[in-house]
Protein backbone atom coordinates (compact mmCIF):
# COMPACT_ATOMS: atom_id res chain seq x y z
CA UNK A 1 0.00 0.00 0.00
CA UNK A 2 1.15 3.54 -0.66
CA UNK A 3 0.31 6.97 0.74
CA UNK A 4 0.09 9.88 -1.73
CA UNK A 5 0.06 13.35 -0.19
CA UNK A 6 -2.09 15.53 -2.43
CA UNK A 7 -1.55 18.47 -0.09
CA UNK A 8 0.45 19.12 3.08
CA UNK A 9 -0.44 22.66 4.12
CA UNK A 10 -2.74 24.31 6.64
CA UNK A 11 -5.80 26.40 5.82
CA UNK A 12 -4.09 29.57 4.62
CA UNK A 13 -1.18 28.25 2.56
CA UNK A 14 -0.47 29.55 -0.94
CA UNK A 15 2.81 27.75 -1.68
CA UNK A 16 1.30 24.26 -1.38
CA UNK A 17 -2.17 22.69 -1.24
CA UNK A 18 -4.31 22.07 1.84
CA UNK A 19 -3.79 18.76 3.63
CA UNK A 20 -5.45 15.76 1.97
CA UNK A 21 -4.17 12.36 0.87
CA UNK A 22 -4.95 9.04 -0.79
CA UNK A 23 -4.21 5.51 0.45
CA UNK A 24 -3.84 3.15 -2.51
CA UNK A 25 -3.48 -0.58 -2.98
CA UNK A 26 -3.14 -1.22 -6.69
CA UNK A 27 -6.18 0.33 -8.35
CA UNK A 28 -8.07 0.66 -5.05
CA UNK A 29 -8.02 4.19 -3.61
CA UNK A 30 -9.25 5.57 -0.28
CA UNK A 31 -9.21 9.37 -0.23
CA UNK A 32 -9.10 11.41 2.99
CA UNK A 33 -10.37 15.00 2.77
CA UNK A 34 -10.10 17.01 -0.44
CA UNK A 35 -8.66 20.41 0.41
CA UNK A 36 -10.40 23.72 -0.13
CA UNK A 37 -11.21 23.83 -3.84
CA UNK A 38 -10.95 22.40 -7.32
CA UNK A 39 -7.14 22.31 -7.10
CA UNK A 40 -7.76 18.83 -5.74
CA UNK A 41 -8.58 17.77 -9.30
CA UNK A 42 -5.22 19.05 -10.53
CA UNK A 43 -3.42 17.32 -7.68
CA UNK A 44 -5.08 14.01 -8.47
CA UNK A 45 -4.15 14.39 -12.13
CA UNK A 46 -0.54 15.24 -11.26
CA UNK A 47 -0.42 12.23 -8.94
CA UNK A 48 -1.64 9.95 -11.72
CA UNK A 49 -4.81 9.01 -9.82
CA UNK A 50 -7.97 8.81 -11.93
CA UNK A 51 -11.01 10.43 -10.28
CA UNK A 52 -13.07 7.61 -11.76
CA UNK A 53 -11.07 5.10 -9.70
CA UNK A 54 -11.95 6.75 -6.38
CA UNK A 55 -14.96 5.09 -4.77
CA UNK A 56 -14.36 5.82 -1.08
CA UNK A 57 -13.72 9.20 0.54
CA UNK A 58 -13.62 10.15 4.22
CA UNK A 59 -14.27 13.72 5.35
CA UNK A 60 -12.77 14.48 8.76
CA UNK A 61 -14.61 17.75 9.50
CA UNK A 62 -16.31 20.83 8.08
CA UNK A 63 -13.45 23.36 7.89
CA UNK A 64 -13.28 24.81 4.37
CA UNK A 65 -9.68 23.66 3.76
CA UNK A 66 -10.88 20.06 4.08
CA UNK A 67 -14.53 20.36 3.04
CA UNK A 68 -14.95 22.35 -0.19
CA UNK A 69 -12.84 20.06 -2.36
CA UNK A 70 -15.36 17.30 -1.59
CA UNK A 71 -18.06 19.28 -3.39
CA UNK A 72 -15.83 19.38 -6.48
CA UNK A 73 -15.26 15.64 -6.18
CA UNK A 74 -19.02 15.06 -6.05
CA UNK A 75 -19.57 17.33 -9.04
CA UNK A 76 -17.01 15.58 -11.23
CA UNK A 77 -18.04 12.08 -10.14
CA UNK A 78 -21.70 12.82 -10.84
CA UNK A 79 -20.90 14.39 -14.22
CA UNK A 80 -18.85 11.33 -15.11
CA UNK A 81 -21.68 9.07 -14.00
CA UNK A 82 -23.95 10.95 -16.38
CA UNK A 83 -21.41 10.52 -19.21
CA UNK A 84 -21.14 6.80 -18.46
CA UNK A 85 -17.41 6.92 -17.65
CA UNK A 86 -17.67 6.51 -13.85
CA UNK A 87 -18.61 2.92 -13.11
CA UNK A 88 -20.06 1.65 -9.85
CA UNK A 89 -20.88 3.67 -6.77
CA UNK A 90 -19.16 6.34 -4.66
CA UNK A 91 -19.21 6.40 -0.86
CA UNK A 92 -18.46 9.46 1.27
CA UNK A 93 -17.99 8.80 5.00
CA UNK A 94 -18.01 11.21 7.92
CA UNK A 95 -19.67 11.89 11.25
CA UNK A 96 -23.40 12.65 11.09
CA UNK A 97 -23.02 16.44 11.34
CA UNK A 98 -20.55 16.80 8.48
CA UNK A 99 -22.46 14.35 6.27
CA UNK A 100 -25.60 16.46 6.66
CA UNK A 101 -23.57 19.55 5.74
CA UNK A 102 -22.23 17.84 2.60
CA UNK A 103 -25.80 17.00 1.61
CA UNK A 104 -26.98 20.58 2.15
CA UNK A 105 -24.06 22.32 0.41
CA UNK A 106 -24.08 19.93 -2.55
CA UNK A 107 -27.77 20.55 -3.14
CA UNK A 108 -27.29 24.31 -2.78
CA UNK A 109 -24.35 24.58 -5.17
CA UNK A 110 -24.71 21.78 -7.69
CA UNK A 111 -27.25 21.32 -10.44
CA UNK A 112 -30.00 18.73 -10.50
CA UNK A 113 -28.12 16.81 -13.20
CA UNK A 114 -25.47 16.10 -10.57
CA UNK A 115 -27.47 15.89 -7.34
CA UNK A 116 -29.86 13.29 -8.77
CA UNK A 117 -27.09 10.74 -8.16
CA UNK A 118 -26.81 11.57 -4.44
CA UNK A 119 -28.60 8.82 -2.57
CA UNK A 120 -28.69 6.71 -5.71
CA UNK A 121 -25.08 6.03 -6.69
CA UNK A 122 -23.33 8.60 -4.49
CA UNK A 123 -23.88 7.51 -0.90
CA UNK A 124 -23.34 9.90 2.03
CA UNK A 125 -22.63 7.59 4.97
CA UNK A 126 -22.65 8.75 8.60
CA UNK A 127 -20.30 6.80 10.86
CA UNK A 128 -20.27 6.78 14.66
CA UNK A 129 -17.43 7.09 17.15
CA UNK A 130 -15.74 3.69 17.41
CA UNK A 131 -17.52 2.26 14.35
CA UNK A 132 -15.56 -0.03 12.01
CA UNK A 133 -16.21 -0.27 8.29
CA UNK A 134 -14.55 -2.37 5.61
CA UNK A 135 -13.16 0.00 3.00
CA UNK A 136 -11.27 -1.32 -0.03
CA UNK A 137 -10.82 -4.61 1.80
CA UNK A 138 -9.32 -3.08 4.97
CA UNK A 139 -10.87 -2.52 8.39
CA UNK A 140 -11.18 1.19 9.19
CA UNK A 141 -12.27 2.33 12.65
CA UNK A 142 -13.42 5.93 13.01
CA UNK A 143 -13.08 7.90 16.24
CA UNK A 144 -14.01 11.29 17.66
CA UNK A 145 -10.85 13.32 18.40
CA UNK A 146 -12.89 15.54 20.78
CA UNK A 147 -12.01 18.73 18.98
CA UNK A 148 -12.50 22.01 20.81
CA UNK A 149 -13.46 23.61 17.47
CA UNK A 150 -15.51 21.80 14.84
CA UNK A 151 -16.48 18.18 15.52
CA UNK A 152 -13.81 16.01 13.91
CA UNK A 153 -13.15 12.31 13.42
CA UNK A 154 -9.86 10.53 12.83
CA UNK A 155 -9.40 6.86 11.95
CA UNK A 156 -7.25 3.76 12.46
CA UNK A 157 -6.79 1.43 9.49
CA UNK A 158 -5.47 -2.11 9.37
CA UNK A 159 -3.29 -2.32 6.26
CA UNK A 160 -3.21 -5.41 4.02
CA UNK A 161 0.04 -6.60 5.63
CA UNK A 162 -1.50 -6.34 9.11
CA UNK A 163 0.25 -3.12 10.08
CA UNK A 164 -1.72 -0.19 11.48
CA UNK A 165 -2.09 3.40 10.32
CA UNK A 166 -3.67 6.08 12.49
CA UNK A 167 -4.76 9.55 11.38
CA UNK A 168 -5.30 12.05 14.19
CA UNK A 169 -6.93 14.68 11.99
CA UNK A 170 -5.53 18.20 12.01
CA UNK A 171 -5.39 18.86 15.76
CA UNK A 172 -2.94 17.68 18.43
CA UNK A 173 -3.21 14.18 19.85
CA UNK A 174 -5.48 13.84 22.90
CA UNK A 175 -5.60 11.08 25.50
CA UNK A 176 -9.00 9.94 24.18
CA UNK A 177 -7.16 8.69 21.06
CA UNK A 178 -4.76 6.41 22.94
CA UNK A 179 -6.54 3.15 22.08
CA UNK A 180 -6.20 3.99 18.39
CA UNK A 181 -2.78 5.67 18.24
CA UNK A 182 -0.79 3.57 20.73
CA UNK A 183 1.89 1.46 19.01
CA UNK A 184 0.75 2.43 15.53
CA UNK A 185 3.09 1.40 12.75
CA UNK A 186 2.19 4.67 11.01
CA UNK A 187 0.93 7.87 12.63
CA UNK A 188 -0.21 10.91 10.63
CA UNK A 189 -0.03 14.01 12.84
CA UNK A 190 -0.27 17.74 12.23
CA UNK A 191 2.72 20.01 12.87
CA UNK A 192 1.59 23.58 12.40
CA UNK A 193 5.08 25.03 12.68
CA UNK A 194 8.52 24.64 14.21
CA UNK A 195 8.74 24.87 17.98
CA UNK A 196 11.53 27.36 17.40
CA UNK A 197 9.02 29.60 15.59
CA UNK A 198 6.05 29.18 17.93
CA UNK A 199 6.28 32.87 18.86
CA UNK A 200 5.72 33.72 15.17
CA UNK A 201 2.93 31.26 14.25
CA UNK A 202 1.18 30.88 17.66
CA UNK A 203 0.16 27.22 17.20
CA UNK A 204 -1.36 26.73 20.66
CA UNK A 205 -3.77 29.63 20.20
CA UNK A 206 -5.07 27.80 17.11
CA UNK A 207 -5.23 24.37 18.79
CA UNK A 208 -2.23 23.04 16.89
CA UNK A 209 1.19 21.63 17.74
CA UNK A 210 4.81 22.01 16.69
CA UNK A 211 7.13 19.52 15.02
CA UNK A 212 8.80 18.94 18.38
CA UNK A 213 5.44 18.33 20.08
CA UNK A 214 4.36 15.80 17.45
CA UNK A 215 7.62 13.88 17.72
CA UNK A 216 7.46 13.76 21.50
CA UNK A 217 3.90 12.44 21.28
CA UNK A 218 4.85 9.76 18.75
CA UNK A 219 7.76 8.63 20.92
CA UNK A 220 5.50 8.36 23.98
CA UNK A 221 2.98 6.30 22.00
CA UNK A 222 5.58 3.86 20.67
CA UNK A 223 4.94 4.82 17.04
CA UNK A 224 7.30 3.37 14.43
CA UNK A 225 6.77 5.82 11.53
CA UNK A 226 5.60 9.40 11.87
CA UNK A 227 4.30 11.58 9.02
CA UNK A 228 4.03 15.32 9.67
CA UNK A 229 1.59 17.47 7.69
CA UNK A 230 -0.79 20.47 7.92
CA UNK A 231 2.11 22.90 8.26
CA UNK A 232 2.75 26.57 7.50
CA UNK A 233 4.32 27.38 4.13
CA UNK A 234 6.74 30.19 4.99
CA UNK A 235 9.55 27.62 5.31
CA UNK A 236 8.41 25.56 2.32
CA UNK A 237 11.80 25.54 0.53
CA UNK A 238 13.56 24.04 3.58
CA UNK A 239 10.58 22.57 5.43
CA UNK A 240 11.73 18.96 5.26
CA UNK A 241 15.22 19.84 6.46
CA UNK A 242 14.09 22.15 9.27
CA UNK A 243 11.23 20.01 10.61
CA UNK A 244 13.36 16.86 10.50
CA UNK A 245 16.21 18.55 12.34
CA UNK A 246 13.87 19.79 15.07
CA UNK A 247 11.93 16.54 15.45
CA UNK A 248 14.56 13.80 15.23
CA UNK A 249 16.12 14.37 18.68
CA UNK A 250 12.71 13.57 20.22
CA UNK A 251 11.64 10.60 18.09
CA UNK A 252 13.52 7.33 17.62
CA UNK A 253 11.41 6.03 14.73
CA UNK A 254 11.30 7.01 11.06
CA UNK A 255 10.28 10.65 10.52
CA UNK A 256 8.70 11.83 7.25
CA UNK A 257 8.11 15.45 6.30
CA UNK A 258 6.56 15.14 2.82
CA UNK A 259 5.97 17.72 0.14
CA UNK A 260 2.83 17.85 -1.97
CA UNK A 261 2.57 14.81 -4.30
CA UNK A 262 5.19 12.81 -2.41
CA UNK A 263 4.47 9.08 -2.28
CA UNK A 264 5.36 6.98 0.78
CA UNK A 265 5.43 3.21 0.58
CA UNK A 266 3.75 1.86 3.72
Amino acid sequence: MKLTLLGTGNALVTECYNTCFVLSEGEKHFMIDAGGGNTVLRQLKRAGIDVNAIHDLFLTHKHVDHFMGVIWMIRVICQNMQKGVYHGEARIYGHAEVIEQVHQVAHMLLGKKQTKYIGDRVHLIAVADGETREIQGSAVTFFDIQSTKAKQFGFRMTLPDGKSLTCCGDEPYRDCEENYAQNSDWLLHEAFCLDAQADIFHPYEKSHSTAKDACQTAEKLGVKNLVLYHTEDKNIARRRELYTAEGQPYFSGNLYVPDDLDVIEL
